[in-house]
């Protein structure tokens, strides 16, 4: 059966993936600043079903095509590392904006709140890499069945990324309302947001091994 070792791995990377902003970050606090907690939760619901749907590829094999193909890896890797560069660069433009910063948005009816939650998450490469090129070097053959493993520790992922957005989302209000009072602290944020966007690209980017080595 899995070790506690490798669950406890795997949610510590988690955790840190959920504290580095990205795309899921900003759509859902955006979302909750704009129309409320209920629809920040809603688009949880979302990302989660696409949580789900990456560990489901993960499970079918998805990574063994990339070990075969390296290409495939290498080209999403760099395309991933791109965009998060570019997410990087309106960060910390002049004139960017913070995650937590109040901004007027349309307000969206139930369906397209999980809807657009599903496809930001399905579109998020920092999921993608996680679960694709992370997830399977946590599972131990010598300790037991393979897709039962893989299946304890996606769940495990699972958990730790909707509780650690969660939080977000429901913090979100109180945030904004934080960063409206304090600018000096709003630009902090949005640079300290940029550079870790950056240096996890740059990360992404450069390392021979593997994105799951520059996750650790």
């Amino acid at each position: 059966m899995i070790g506690l070792g490798a669950i406890a791995g795997i949610a510590v990377v988690e955790l840190g993936m959920v504290l580095i902003p990205g795309p899921n970050m900003i759509y859902l606090v955006s979302r909750s600043i704009a129309q409320g907690r209920r629809a920040g939760l809603i688009s949880l619901a979302g990302v989660a079903l696409g949580f789900l749907i990456y560990l489901l590829a993960v499970s079918a094999g998805i990574a063994t095509v990339f070990a075969l193909v390296p290409e495939i890896y290498l080209t999403i890797k760099l395309a991933g590392a791109g965009y998060l560069l570019w997410l990087a660069w309106k960060a910390v433009r002049p004139g960017g904006r913070s995650a937590f910063e109040a901004q007027e948005l349309a307000p969206d009816g139930s369906r397209k709140l999980f809807l657009m939650g599903f496809v930001t998450c399905l579109l998020n490469p920092k999921v993608a890499i996680l679960y694709v090129s992370l997830l399977p070097q946590f599972v131990d053959p010598e300790r037991g069945h393979v897709g039962l493993q893989g299946l304890l520790l996606g769940v495990t992922l699972i958990a730790v990324g909707v509780a650690g957005n969660a939080f977000f989302v429901v913090t979100a209000g109180s945030a904004a309302g934080f960063f409206a009072r304090h600018p000096l602290w709003q630009r902090l944020h949005r640079y300290a947001m940029g550079t870790a966007l950056a240096g996890f690209a740059v990360k992404i980017a450069t390392e021979r091994s593997g994105a799951a080595v520059a996750l650790r």
